[in-house]
């Protein structure tokens, strides 16, 4: 179901906006591919993406002068249509832990609850909880400045303090 539905039923939704911590450079390479065996992308396939993925390295330049070449072991290249592909298929799973709905689009998520009660508003919070240990499982984290929650309703909302990264915002 969508917010907007929420809305016109004039259903309290409970909206969690979460942002990833520099999400596209800290992707794992074989977690990343280890996710695509997982979801049954083999074969040329998953050699053509590990190539993309390998053999990269960076180096530095500051007014003039170089340092060495490191090796990329982490990340999606940026600028490259295949780069938010490749994101997208490591958080595609982000979803599966939780009981709320949730909506990716690149490196942001919406996390969300019809709230009835304060019951659903502990529900909301279990899940905000499980996408810490979540990110911290796969090697991401969520950027706490940019966490906001957002309660839409018609009437007079239930108010609760919501806790993320040690900070806490009331809806």
């Amino acid at each position: 179901m969508t917010l907007c539905l929420f809305f016109d039923r004039k259903k309290q939704v409970d909206v969690a906006v979460l942002d990833f911590s520099q999400a596209f450079d800290v992707v794992p390479h074989r977690r990343l591919l280890g996710k695509h065996r997982h979801c049954r992308i083999d074969g040329l396939t998953l050699a053509w993406i590990e190539s993309f993925l390998s053999g990269r390295s960076q180096r530095v330049i500051v007014d003039g002068v170089c340092s060495g070449w490191s090796p990329v072991l982490s990340g999606v290249p940026q600028g490259t249509v295949l780069g938010p592909l490749l994101f997208l298929i490591y958080i595609n799973d982000l979803p599966d832990c939780v009981t709320s709905r949730v909506r990716l689009f690149a490196d942001d998520c919406l996390i969300y609850r019809e709230i009835h009660n304060p019951e659903d508003q502990l529900a909301l919070q279990k899940d905000l909880d499980i996408l810490e240990q979540w990110a911290s499982k796969w090697g991401m984290q969520f950027n706490p400045s940019k966490y906001n929650i957002l309660s839409i309703s018609r009437s007079i909302p239930l108010h609760r303090f919501y806790s993320w990264h040690c900070t806490s915002e009331r809806s």
